[in-house]
């Protein structure tokens, strides 16, 4: 799977090895810049106010996220790993400002390639049709977030067994709604 996992742009006059190469090294140089800020935010804020709070505002999280998926996009296709990377973050710094639109954005061109790239009852998926089910459910949304969450407890019937407590809360969620 390694080449659909670094999938290329497919264009007429496709990127040499050199720019291929070269953008490999800068969206793995762009993934630990952007742990380093999440990290970093983290240490500060922890040790000298014992609360968490973003120094890097998530406007700029947000925006390196949208950098470097402009720059990479230019030789990678959505489904590249360090794409879906880029966009899971992105995801990530939405939920947290509550973007539920945005952070919905992101899942649904996450969702597809995760389903090819992992296995069939990975939890992976599983989260991530989790995320998608309760954000299609806050956006009133209700037969696309039952579809989700259903897909998501199909999976975690298997990985976890159907008796498995997590199951049972995402089965309330449902009857709930």
């Amino acid at each position: 799977q390694d080449k659909e996992k670094l999938e290329i742009c497919k264009l007429n006059d496709p990127p040499s090895a050199e720019t291929v190469k070269d953008m490999i090294k800068y969206a793995k140089n762009v993934i630990e810049e952007f742990r380093r800020a999440k990290h970093y935010k983290y240490i500060l804020c922890h040790l000298f106010f014992g609360f968490l709070d973003f120094f890097i505002p998530p406007s700029e999280l947000l925006e390196i996220c949208e950098l470097s998926l402009d720059k990479m996009g230019v030789v990678f296709e959505d489904s590249n790993v360090y794409m879906l990377h880029m966009m899971y973050q992105a995801m990530g710094v939405c939920l947290y400002v509550q973007d539920w639109e945005g952070a919905l954005r992101y899942g649904q061109k996450i969702i597809r390639p995760y389903s090819r790239h992992y296995p069939s009852y990975s939890l992976n998926v599983a989260s991530m049709w989790l995320k998608l089910g309760r954000l299609y459910m806050a956006l009133k949304n209700r037969m696309a977030g039952v579809k989700a969450l259903k897909r998501a407890i199909a999976i975690m019937e298997v990985a976890h067994g159907k008796d498995h407590p997590y199951i049972s809360e995402i089965k309330k969620e449902l009857e709930d709604h």
